[in-house]
């Protein structure tokens, strides 16, 4: 095994797992070879097809991976997950052809020289095993020549995709020339006018809204939008009745089971039948109280067969006492070795017990672990009610009651969202699996009630209704919309006349308090300050000023319009970072510029190829 492990590590190992074990990782797409490619396809991609089986294989696994990163499943967007792991499907066939195309291939030859240099399957000598090597195949269901083929395959993929991304570009001096910027640094004053300042000055008329409308009516649309009832459940919303007994006892049996404890008491015992069994069981009792030997009394008192060596009968069996069980248990708990139970009735008479030896594993009493038990058995009780309900309600909605009907005969508050749209969705249930089972086209013709939806910790039930699909807006339905646009915008640039015309007049930092508004002194900032928004930032290191001087600069920005008076730019006179680290910055630049290519290429594959998707077969992949 440590072999194994040692050669999974290695490079052969980890493209072995990568193709034979888990998703694939080539362009963050997982997807697995199969030998037989289902005939259904999902797409033709030139001479090859993405199959349906290996489609869903590959949704299923990037859902179960997503989901393991994420608490609330309704979180994920199914519609963007199937379209990616398609691209991924898609670009990955297009590659495969091209690497083909161009003889990208590692011969036989090669691949057995690199496998006869694992250490997992060479032998005590130090030499290639081949039954190490059968058995690793075997392990794996796979012959020689399909082990060979995708490695063959793998390799001509890595190839042709280090031969696209390793040819990006980017020298050293650019890199130097980055981190100076990142070291520039100036006193900044700011000042900003809101354009909200400004709205009441616009004048609009009715030839603005029109022109507006007119030049901008296939942008102007409206958002898809239902309005929504709702129920929602959740275990904390379950109101739990006190816990028995029983439900302790039951939630302790459990608690042992989990340790693996098995309990190796040695009991003897004194068993009195009779009609005065239970005088005469007290009377034995008092006596053992007063310090009597368990075993004498055994032999001289006990109606049991036992009693003639003492009582004796061996470890604890609880199968022994059948629905009395419980009972002794309960009397035996805690016992140490020495100690006596109190006399217990059973379908054999009356018995009193005794621990003669203990090899058994210590743990806690029912009554020291009461407190943790009865919340256990509440929470346990809380999931089994509620559990109960989400089928409940599942069985009422799928026979086509209302949502109202169900909220009153579940007893759960309904809720409603007026306008609950299917984009930009702020509202209290904002998840993508709320959304897509709110606007799905059956649920919406039918107004039916959803099937249970989790939600983080609960789960809800929608009922779409007065569906409105998206369209374009009537000149009067875009007239508020048109209005707030054309508001801001004339608004804002009467806030960049102004600013322009107050940076105009700044030459020195005396001028700065020689203005009618106020400047704020921000003191020292470099590229990476937060005092400045975005585009604030992307102005501020724009012009250098004079020597012994500064410069104003005015622009329109995400408020309005902004002023910045800057001193002289200076740069650190040394970077902080060492050669290492200029060298990973450089390649980090160097890899993500190699993406970029990388989608290029692929985008030349798709005039090269011909691709076609089965919206059928997708359709019904996803549900649809």
């Amino acid at each position: 095994m440590d072999k194994l492990r040692d050669f999974l590590k290695s490079w052969p190992g980890r493209i072995l797992l990568i193709l034979c074990l888990s998703p694939l990782a080539l362009l963050g797409i997982e997807s697995y070879f199969q030998g037989n490619v289902d005939p259904n396809q999902i797409a033709q991609v030139g001479e090859a097809s993405v199959g349906l089986s290996e489609y869903q294989n590959a949704v299923n696994n990037r859902r179960s991976e997503i989901l393991d990163q994420i608490d609330d499943a309704s979180l994920l967007n199914e519609d963007v997950l199937h379209e990616q792991v398609l691209k991924g499907l898609i670009d990955r066939t297009l590659l495969e052809q091209q690497a083909g195309k161009l003889g990208m291939t590692v011969s036989d030859d090669t691949i057995n020289r690199l496998l006869r240099q694992e250490d997992a399957f060479k032998d005590e000598n130090g030499e290639f095993s081949n039954d190490q090597f059968s058995n690793f195949l075997r392990q794996r269901g796979m012959t020689k020549d399909q082990l060979f083929a995708e490695f063959r395959n793998q390799l001509s993929l890595d190839q042709l995709n280090a031969s696209i991304v390793g040819t990006a570009i980017y020298p050293m001096k650019a890199v130097n020339q980055l981190i100076d910027l990142q070291l520039e640094s100036r006193n900044i004053w700011l000042h900003r006018f809101n354009w909200q300042d400004y709205q009441q000055k616009v004048k609009l008329s009715k030839n603005d809204i029109q022109a507006y409308y007119d030049a901008n009516k296939e942008t102007l649309k409206s958002d898809a939008m239902v309005d929504l009832a709702y129920i929602q459940l959740s275990p904390a919303t379950i109101k739990v009745d006190q816990v028995t007994e029983e439900d302790l006892q039951q939630q302790y049996e459990g608690y042992k089971q989990g340790l693996a404890v098995v309990d190796e008491r040695k009991l003897s015992q004194i068993l009195v039948t009779g009609n005065d069994a239970k005088t005469r069981a007290d009377k034995i009792k008092a006596r053992l109280d007063k310090g009597e030997s368990f075993a004498a009394l055994a032999k001289t008192e006990s109606d049991d067969p036992s009693g003639a060596t003492g009582g004796d009968i061996g470890l604890f069996n609880p199968s022994v006492f059948g629905n009395d069980a419980a009972a002794v248990e309960t009397a035996l708990q805690g016992l140490s070795v020495g100690d006596v139970t109190a006399p217990i009735k059973t379908n054999f008479g009356y018995q009193i017990f005794t621990v003669t030896e203990d090899n058994g594993s210590k743990i806690p009493s029912l009554d020291s672990m009461r407190e943790e038990l009865t919340a256990k058995a509440k929470e346990y009780k809380r999931q089994s009610i509620y559990a109960d309900k989400v089928t409940a309600i599942n069985d009422l909605a799928a026979d086509g009651f209302s949502i109202e009907d169900i909220a009153q005969q579940e007893n759960v508050a309904l809720k409603r969202i007026k306008d609950y749209r299917k984009n930009n969705n702020t509202s209290v249930l904002p998840q993508p699996a709320v959304i897509k089972q709110a606007f799905d086209e059956f649920t919406i013709q039918d107004q039916a009630v959803t099937a249970g939806i989790e939600v983080g910790s609960g789960t809800a039930w929608v009922q779409p209704s007065n569906y409105r699909p998206t369209q374009t807006l009537t000149l009067a339905a875009a007239t508020p919309i048109i209005t707030k646009r054309l508001r801001q915008q004339k608004a804002s640039a009467m806030a960049l006349k102004d600013a322009k015309q107050l940076a105009a007049g700044i030459k020195t930092v005396a001028d700065i308090n020689k203005q009618t508004v106020g400047f704020q002194a921000l003191g020292q900032v470099n590229r990476q300050t937060t005092l400045l928004t975005e585009k604030e930032r992307s102005l501020a290191f724009s012009k250098q000023a004079s020597e012994n001087g500064v410069v104003a600069l005015a622009s329109e920005t995400e408020i309005g319009a902004s002023v910045l008076v800057g001193d002289r730019i200076e740069t650190e006179r040394q970077s902080q970072l060492s050669d290492l680290e200029k060298a990973q910055t450089a390649s980090i630049i160097r890899d993500n510029l190699g993406q970029d290519q990388l989608q290029d290429y692929l985008d030349y594959l798709r005039l090269v190829y011909k691709v076609e998707i089965n919206e059928a077969n997708m359709a019904g992949a996803q549900g649809q």
